[in-house]
């Protein structure tokens, strides 16, 4: 059995998020998902045991926060924070005291802001050490979309966050709702992939795959042209969120390093409230391959260099999802950033 210190000094546990909002389906995706092979050595982490409906599947209870299920997951629940949890796993599996594990799944609550969740997993020290985020996965309602998303910024923000996006109930809906569920969200988080449930089945490889192992999405969204101005409707169906909007950049000319990154700490220490998410591959100076950023709100993921470009099209590509800020500010504050190299002036977005 690996020891936490050979799982660290290895390959960290990848760390799948399932959010969404109430009532959009997670449990019941998750449900399809344990049933995959591949996932017989995965621990799932709830707020609460009860919730996950999982019951038929029971095999073992350790105590009265954790089962074992006949698949070979754990599940358990959370009782007091996350960081807490996950220590108290690598201790159970250093003692022995539960099966060895591969894949960490937590499922939020739908009243959740992932932001925490994305924050304990990248800044608390031992976490960080032992787990790596894997992707994360949010639910949408077919036939509650719009309400939902128009009402809840919660549910805004689950989807700002996601790397793959799940529409739930598509038999329940006509196809005019779900083409223009899948419209919304494309227009919301252009970067993120798109699934039907219905069309999933049992693979959890498809909705699992870490991001920087499928950019796809990413590499296929269609850039502004210039200095695109913010549309109304550029989030049909979040009447009651319509500042909330997408801006995606594809920038021809390779990126300094070192001003990208000050600019981009510089606009997230200013409007990271605001800044829902970041996430882009791009060309840097002096680097054959890309680099794959990601940021949710204030939280930066380490940058991640690539071994080669998904496709022949190297240029930098970048989706900023943002509430309140004129876009076309915040493409004129990167552009002259670039320009200047050394003194440019901080984000003009406010």
């Amino acid at each position: 059995m690996a020891s936490e210190s050979t799982i660290a000094a290895g390959n960290p546990i990848p760390v799948n998020v399932i959010t969404g909002f109430l009532g959009s389906g997670k449990t019941t995706l998750l449900q399809r998902l344990l049933r995959s092979p591949g996932m017989s050595r995965t621990v799932v982490l709830i707020n609460e045991l009860g919730e996950i409906g999982l019951d038929h599947l029971l095999v073992e209870r350790v105590d009265e926060a954790l089962v074992l299920l006949q698949n070979g997951c754990i599940c358990c629940s959370i009782r007091d924070d996350l960081k807490s949890a996950l220590r108290g796993l690598l201790s159970r599996r250093e003692r022995e005291q539960i099966p060895a594990f591969d894949r960490v799944v937590i499922e939020t609550t739908g009243l959740a802001d992932p932001g925490p969740v994305l924050y304990t997993l990248l800044g608390e020290p031992v976490v960080r050490h032992s787990f790596r985020l894997g992707n994360v996965v949010t639910t949408v309602d077919a036939l509650n979309a719009d309400l939902h998303l128009s009402r809840n910024p919660e549910g805004v923000k689950q989807v700002a966050a996601a790397d793959r996006l799940v529409i739930t109930k598509t038999d329940l809906a006509d196809a005019a709702q779900i083409a223009a569920v899948r419209d919304m969200l494309s227009r919301t988080n252009p970067s993120a992939e798109i699934l039907d449930a219905a069309q999933i089945g049992f693979d959890a490889d498809r909705v699992l795959v870490e991001q920087t192992r499928d950019l796809t999405p990413l590499m296929r969204f269609r850039p502004h042209v210039g200095e695109p101005e913010p549309a109304a409707d550029s989030t049909r169906g979040l009447q009651h969120n319509a500042s909330v909007a997408s801006l995606s950049l594809a920038l021809d000319e390779p990126l300094d390093w070192t001003a990208f990154g000050i600019w981009l700490s510089l606009l997230l220490h200013r409007h990271g409230d605001n800044v829902l998410r970041v996430k882009g591959i791009l060309r840097v100076q002096d680097a054959a391959a890309p680099v794959f950023i990601n940021a949710v709100q204030h939280i930066v993921h380490p940058p991640q260099h690539l071994e080669r470009w998904p496709t022949a099209d190297q240029r930098s590509r970048i989706v900023f999802i943002t509430r309140g800020i004129e876009h076309a500010l915040l493409a004129r504050s990167l552009a002259a950033f670039s320009r200047n190299r050394v003194g440019a002036p901080t984000p003009e977005a406010a």
